[in-house]
């Protein structure tokens, strides 16, 4: 698993603390940025997380490339409503001979991680068999209707892929780009930081973070977990009862450790 931080909007926190400021002062939108020095953008920072407001944090956005993930990851992901998303498609790209995602709890026994290979390979040689067949049919079908063989077998060949894909597993390894503004990712963080998320998305979400804080670490200093944002746990009963032990690791996390 890999995740980049290809983008995010310039001086992140400095762009709150203005929004912050128009909103409770009567600075114009010439003079915003007027005076916001870092000790400024800290105190605005600090004063919106004490009142709650988070809607001037929605003024910021980071869009992060994430690869190495299975499919099963990613439709976890993409629950995530306000944000963007761009997916490798199995649509258009062949998938034979596709990467996938071994969980760990399979890698670690022996017997389970041979069943496990064997089973990617029999789908691997299925997606195979199954898009030759799609391409020989729908190539002959397009040759009928007076295409040009070159013409015949694109488009074959897309229309192939396109019912091939059914049979490839939740293992199947994916890319994709996703962009959120940062009240987003607040909400992000609180729900696939906590040890109760599926350990893949969690993984991701860790390191969105770690990034995140890299850029802005005031912003970003109480995020993660409800545990770590909120000082107590959300799950009620169904709490990992390791609140101090998580808490510490958000703190080395977004202190690069």
């Amino acid at each position: 698993m890999k995740v980049t931080l290809i983008a995010h909007t310039p001086e992140p926190e400095k762009v709150i603390a203005a929004a912050a400021k128009l909103c409770y002062s009567a600075s114009d939108i010439n003079t915003l940025m007027n005076g916001l020095t870092p000790e400024k953008v800290e105190s605005f920072l600090e004063m919106l997380t004490d009142m709650g407001h988070e809607s001037p944090i929605e003024h910021i956005s980071f869009t992060f490339g994430v690869e190495g993930i299975s499919r099963a990851c990613s439709h976890q992901l993409v629950r995530h409503r306000i944000a963007s998303y761009s997916q490798k498609s199995q649509r258009y790209v062949n998938e034979d001979g596709f990467e996938y995602i071994v969980p760990p709890e399979i890698e670690k026994i022996p017997e389970a991680k041979d069943e496990f290979l064997s089973q990617m390979k029999v789908i691997e040689e299925g997606y195979h068999k199954l898009a030759e067949v799609l391409i020989e049919k729908h190539t002959q079908t397009f040759l009928d209707a007076g295409m040009s063989e070159k013409d015949a077998v694109y488009k074959a060949k897309k229309k192939a892929f396109e019912d091939a894909r059914f049979v490839l597993p939740n293992a199947c390894e994916t890319k994709i780009v996703v962009t959120m503004n940062a009240r987003s990712l607040m909400n992000f963080f609180g729900l696939r930081c906590c040890n109760r998320a599926q350990w893949e998305i969690k993984a991701v979400a860790d390191e969105m973070l770690r990034l995140c804080s890299q850029v802005a670490p005031t912003l970003f200093k109480n995020a993660g977990p409800s545990c770590v944002r909120n000082g107590k746990c959300g799950e009620g009963k169904m709490t990992c009862g390791k609140f101090k032990e998580v808490v510490q690791s958000y703190k080395l996390l977004k202190a690069g450790e």
